[in-house]
């Protein structure tokens, strides 16, 4: 052991708040694992649910491992040592399971350094009784799990409030089997769970999936997404704390789950459909938690806007002197009321998601809202002195074209002029800044069959917005690497033959260029090609709240509709839905 590196650890944990240190004895041990830097796991209410959830089930002890930072890699790896976590400094290895909370394929490398780094073989083939089990959670693989299928032995799918109790309870019983009997009981009979070494994958000739299937008819056929249907029978807020973070003067809450609005692009609001709300009467002790910390609150939510009691809630927080920080709003959500809200709890910035400059490809994507609506919400918050502005847009999105780049532009370049008309030249929006991002395809949402917009052809897009705004006074505009856009797609859209690049990745240290080149793959086969309805898609093997026939028609309504003709006189969109 390495007393650098332990004291390293202590003085993170010196600066933290509600962390908790249970003693080793007779009951179920986990490390939790965010693949990704303390920094940026610390700051995720998902991984520190998690934490609580498993920690108060009297029979488990929880501790937590992040990704080591650069530094700290090279000593573990000069020095010979094995991995350990935060609360007790064990190896990773005397765990009995090591669960990895992933919100983002492209950390899915880091599950494999994690694991190498903890000693544990990383192929579930290659593990034996005394080696820990591997689990995995989170939104990345309840959309879609194959691409790890090699190296975890279970997937928990869906929301971990009922899940996850379920599952150790289960696993608490069968302690003293073999890995294979206590797995093949979890698989049998907690709904949600998805152990890969139970299920076959058939291929068909030009190399799709024929279907998944389990090897055995004790086992479901499909894979039901858990979902906790009453969200105010529990709280789901901040546990632990510490000024390591960009938020570390914020305590977090969730206000909202879900969202009914059916954008179709959108993974969050169908893999966490139905659309529930949190009561204020149930809010009121974590805020009250929150401020007696003397923190901002950070509201939390798919669709935060949409809740009925959102003023209520805000003005609960400000009339005990609290601060308040809101994320992204709906366009048609800002009303003077909200506009007073947020000047009076001094919030810096507002964000709002037109996702595109055009009407028409605004329908397409069932992003309902009109260029009215978003200059109606600009000058409301322009009359309460709201002077910064962040847009979020997405490019490569299903059917767009030139022209539709050309109105993101005007779109842009309208905001200053309409803002100083309607202030008689007063005033405008002091910061303007534009996050532009590739459209992903995601697994389990309409665009599920749509490939990926070509990178050199959204790269030319964005370089285009860049020159014609690189003069527009307080305009700002930040974007993605289009390489990560390419990986992040094959990661989503891929199924368990990407785990061998996974792996090949790995062992080349990361280099995603070197891997690609070196894989007889045709990874452009997930990223490239048009999916077809008939098809059996990676993850179609997972039951969820969206009938399929639902999605199929959503698609087809998206690359069928009929353009809006704004020239022809024949008016503004008006924000109807289909």
């Amino acid at each position: 052991m390495s007393w650098e590196l332990i004291r390293r650890n202590r003085a993170l944990l010196d600066h933290e708040t509600g962390s908790r240190k249970k003693i080793w004895g007779k009951g179920l041990t986990v490390c939790l694992a965010y693949p990704h830097f303390y920094q940026t796991g610390m700051a995720n209410l998902g991984f520190q649910t998690v934490y609580r959830i498993i920690n108060d089930l009297p029979f488990c002890l929880c501790e937590r491992v992040f990704l080591p930072s650069p530094e700290d890699e090279a000593h573990i790896r000069k020095r010979g040592l094995p991995l350990f976590s935060m609360e007790s400094q064990k190896p990773l290895s005397d765990f009995d399971f090591i669960a990895f909370s992933i919100p983002f394929e492209n950390d899915y490398p880091n599950i494999l350094k994690i694991l190498e780094l903890g000693r544990i073989p990383l192929k579930t083939e290659e593990r034996t009784e005394i080696d820990p089990l591997c689990l995995a959670g989170g939104i990345s693989v309840t959309l879609n799990p194959e691409p790890l299928a090699a190296f975890v032995d279970i997937f928990l799918i869906g929301e971990g409030e009922g899940l996850i109790p379920e599952f150790f309870t289960e696993m608490k019983n069968s302690v003293g089997m073999t890995k294979d009997e206590r797995l093949k009981i979890v698989q049998q009979t907690v709904e949600g769970v998805y152990s890969p070494r139970f299920y076959n994958v058939r291929y068909t000739e030009n190399e799709t999936i024929l279907d998944v299937r389990p090897k055995a008819e004790v086992f479901p056929v499909k894979i039901r997404r858990r979902w906790a249907p009453d969200i105010n029978s529990f709280c789901t807020d901040q546990v632990l704390a510490t000024d390591k973070t960009d938020f570390g003067n914020m305590f977090i809450t969730e206000i909202s789950r879900g969202c009914h609005r059916g954008c179709r692009f959108c993974a969050a609001g169908f893999v966490y459909r139905p659309f529930r709300y949190r009561h204020l009467s149930m809010l009121k002790p974590s805020l009250q938690q929150g401020l007696m910390q003397g923190k901002r609150i950070g509201l939390l939510g798919t669709a935060i806007s949409d809740h009925p009691d959102l003023e209520a809630i805000c003005r609960a927080v400000m009339e005990e002197g609290g601060g308040l920080s809101l994320s992204s709003f709906r366009v048609d959500r800002i009303t003077p009321e909200i506009a007073a809200l947020i000047r009076e709890a001094k919030i810096d910035t507002v964000a709002l998601a037109p996702e595109t400059g055009s009407e028409r490809l605004r329908h397409v994507i069932r992003k309902n809202i009109s260029d009215r609506q978003i200059f109606n919400a600009l000058k409301i918050l322009i009359d309460e002195n709201v002077l910064n502005l962040r847009l979020y847009f997405l490019i490569g999105l299903p059917t767009e074209t030139d022209d539709d780049i050309d109105a993101l532009v005007r779109l842009v370049k309208r905001i200053r002029h309409e803002t100083l008309a309607h202030t008689e030249g007063k005033k405008t929006f002091r910061r303007l800044t534009l996050s532009i991002n590739q459209f992903i395809p995601k697994p389990q949402t309409p665009f599920q069959w749509h490939p990926l917009e070509d990178i050199q052809v959204v790269n030319r897009r964005v370089k285009r917005i860049i020159r014609e705004l690189k003069d527009e006074p307080g305009v700002r505009v930040l974007r993605g690497l289009p390489k990560w856009n390419y990986i992040q797609a094959l990661l989503s859209l891929g199924d368990r033959r990407v785990g061998q690049l996974l792996f090949l990745v790995h062992r080349l240290e990361g280099n995603w260029s070197q891997a690609l080149k070196a894989s007889s793959m045709n990874t452009d086969f997930f990223v490239y090609r048009q999916k077809q309805h008939s098809e059996f898609l990676p993850w179609d093997f997972i039951a969820t709240e969206t009938d399929r026939s639902y999605l199929e028609a959503e698609y087809e309504k998206a690359l069928n509709r009929i353009r809006i003709d704004l020239i022809s006189g024949k008016g503004d969109y008006d924000g109807t839905t289909d």
